[in-house]
């Protein structure tokens, strides 16, 4: 999996921040399915406007890559899909941010995320496995990459989900294809 700081680089600061946040992605159906290779982290952020320059200093560019203040004033302006990175120059890794604006899913999510402790006892919050499997079925439905059914597999293998919110969700955002592609082993669905 990661080494400790490649995580914990990014969390520890948005934690100093006070600004909620949940991992979700890859790192996310890591932790509650199988390991694979990730080269990023992608993290759900509430960022109010008054904490667009707190989070600005709590990357310092000799350190980091992130974008100018204007870009993400724009990204938080979005009610949904608001998205920008940040690059840890030393190791390469990036965050990709998404800003939890108005998106129904991520406002379900975030209270019900999960701490779960990490190396060194950094405290990690985790989106729930059951927003994990649906974001990852709206992205087999837009890129149709396999890993997307693979990773739910794995979670839903490894991890106990509540099937009625993950169905709940399924049917909502209209992604009973790609549901039953998945439970019926499929790579593709049907």
């Amino acid at each position: 999996m990661h080494a400790p700081d490649e995580i914990g680089v990014f969390v520890a600061r948005l934690d100093a921040l006070g600004a909620e946040h949940m991992i979700t992605g890859a790192t996310a159906a890591i932790i509650y399915g199988q390991p694979r290779l990730t080269n990023d982290i992608d993290i759900v952020l509430v960022l109010g406007d008054e904490q667009v320059l707190s989070l600005i200093a709590a990357f310092p560019d000799s350190e980091f890559y992130v974008p100018p203040e204007s870009v993400i004033r724009v990204e938080r302006a979005r009610s949904l899909r608001g998205h920008f990175n940040i690059l840890h120059y030393a190791s390469g890794y990036k965050a990709d941010i998404y800003l939890a604006g108005d998106d129904p899913l991520h406002l379900w999510a975030l209270p019900l995320r999960r701490e779960i402790e990490w190396n060194d006892g950094l405290l990690l919050h985790v989106a729930p496995p059951e927003y994990v499997i649906v974001r990852k079925l709206e992205y087999f439905r837009e890129g149709g990459s396999s890993k997307h059914p693979t990773d739910v597999r794995a979670i839903l293998a490894t991890t106990s989900v509540d099937l009625d919110a993950v169905e709940h969700w399924v049917e909502h955002l209209g992604l009973a294809a790609q549901w039953a592609a998945v439970r019926a082993g499929a790579s593709r669905p049907g």
